[in-house]
């Protein structure tokens, strides 16, 4: 019988070495994520295997699974602890090897593979591991699919009938960049910068966008998985700083920033301004709506409010709904609801067919930049940014929380705000007209600037997300407010970075 596996163990000890280690706490909203050696060892990845095909097997999900790795120095290791698991389980396992996400979400398709389990920590810090996991295309685990996995592997109550096999299918990145680029080369010769902060893209960002028609300036592109420069995420302004430096000094027409496994894209204009990526899918919503009239769209709660009240999305008689901040969450909403698009304000894009598959992928998401670009010929991305309507909003901040209290304080924040709204108490100089509970508390004010404070769902961390469509002001005066009722909670730590 496999050992059930444990918390907590002492590392380059006899019983490191016999007993699976998973800190429960790994298990997240819809991804699993820990730190390698410190939560989690090799066994505890095989008994994750274990839990993966017992799952599956018990959704009588086809027993057929994707399975890749991003580039850390570990990753492969414990990708191969993780198919031992896997073949344990009797699953038929497709391995593509070094890749980035997509092309794990592609191969599902292209494979005829119901369930995936691609190992990246994304843009964690190196030392930071993980599994985005799903048991039927294009989706990812749900909350609910996610705590009976963890139930599975936590307990032991595996289903071990053995009979699986393994297959190395070399060609998975070629197939997936041959059918990316089954498409025109643009007419407009673009001149890109692609950043990929040393992560796992580099592989195939640079060349993705020459093949397009582009010309490409590469930033960080060499793979080095002690991210020497900064992480590997486009939502982090030393990443956008890096992509804004190397736009102005080449003359860029944009800069594109990819994550660490490929499935986000930041946008920096040609003038060097970072234009989150709410705000860049608004873009993209105008020039779709225009193609799809009546299109249905959905934004995460962290995205801007121009998605409500933006005059091109209404007169193209867009219809937005807001949802859910996760990849997940989004894949699974835009899937349900039959929406053209998604878009997250961390950089997550999900293009439902017939402009995709209804995953998110970075690289599509440029490819989709680019086309808005080739559709305004007589226009920079600065002049299509400038014809927006005008916001002040703030990057993704993060306060230190520990993954057992985050919660806890999401709920008394949110009690606050409730409070305060029934007492018609101000918030930053103005009452509170409404408070969005979809995904932790978005609090909005009578003139319509808005705070979110959530749960970040793959890290110990509070995610806080301030915008007004009034003052930079009203903006800061919005983030002092919102901060000062989470000072309030002991629990609460610094910021990753702030405004």
């Amino acid at each position: 019988m496999f050992p059930t596996p444990v918390p907590r163990l002492t590392p380059n000890s006899y019983a490191y070495e016999r007993t699976p280690l998973i800190k429960p706490t790994g298990f997240r909203e819809y991804d699993a994520r820990w730190l390698f050696g410190e939560e989690l060892n090799l066994m505890g990845m095989q008994a994750l295997g274990m839990g993966i095909a017992t799952y599956a097997r018990e959704t009588g999900a086809p027993t057929t699974i994707v399975t890749g790795h991003d580039y850390r120095s570990y990753s492969g290791s414990l990708k191969l602890a993780l198919v031992s698991g896997l073949l344990a389980g009797g699953m038929k396992v497709l391995d593509i090897g070094l890749c980035i996400s997509p092309m794990a979400y592609f191969a599902q398709f292209e494979l005829d593979a119901a369930c995936v389990a691609m190992v990246t920590a994304s843009h964690n810090d190196n030392g930071w591991t993980g599994v985005k996991i799903g048991v039927e295309r294009p989706v990812t685990l749900e909350p609910a699919q996610m705590a009976r996995l963890k139930e599975i592997v936590l307990s032991s109550a595996f289903a071990l009938p053995g009979g699986g096999s393994y297959h190395y299918v070399h060609d998975l990145p070629e197939r997936y960049l041959t059918r990316l680029l089954d498409r025109p080369q643009l007419a407009r010769r673009l001149k890109v910068v692609a950043a990929c902060g040393n992560g796992t893209a580099g592989a195939f960002a640079p060349r993705a966008l020459e093949a397009l028609g582009c010309e490409v300036v590469p930033l960080d592109c060499d793979l080095d998985f002690t991210f020497p420069r900064h992480n590997p995420n486009p939502e982090d302004m030393k990443m956008l700083h890096a992509i804004r430096d190397a736009v102005l000094e080449s003359g860029a027409d944009i800069g594109f920033g990819f994550d660490g496994d490929g499935d986000r894209c930041g946008v920096v204009d040609n003038e060097g301004v970072e234009i989150f990526a709410d705000k860049i899918g608004v873009l993209l919503a105008r020039q779709l709506s225009a193609v799809h009239p009546s299109a249905l769209f959905i934004a995460d709660v962290k995205s801007t409010s121009l998605y409500a009240t933006d005059p091109v999305l209404k007169a193209n008689g867009a219809r937005v709904e807001y949802w859910k901040t996760g990849h997940s969450y989004m894949k699974r909403r835009v899937a349900e609801r039959r929406a053209l698009a998604g878009f997250e304000k961390s950089g997550h894009y999900f293009f439902s067919q017939p402009l995709g598959l209804g995953y998110d992928d970075g690289l599509l998401s440029a490819f989709a930049v680019c086309d808005v670009l080739e559709a305004n010929p007589q226009c920079s991305l600065a002049e299509l940014r400038r014809q927006l309507p005008t916001t002040w909003s703030t990057p993704t901040m993060s306060a230190r929380c520990a993954d057992e209290e985050k919660y806890g304080v999401v709920e008394r924040t949110l009690a606050e705000f409730k409070r305060m709204m029934t007492a018609q108490e101000a918030i930053a100089g103005e009452t509170i007209r409404d408070i969005v509970t979809v995904n932790g508390a978005r609090v909005i004010t009578s003139d319509g600037t808005w705070g979110l404070v959530r749960a970040s769902s793959n890290m110990p961390e509070l995610v806080v997300v301030i915008e007004s469509p009034v003052s930079e002001e009203r903006m800061h005066a919005m983030f002092t407010a919102v901060d000062g009722v989470l000072r309030r909670d002991k629990a609460v730590g610094s910021y990753n970075q702030a405004i």
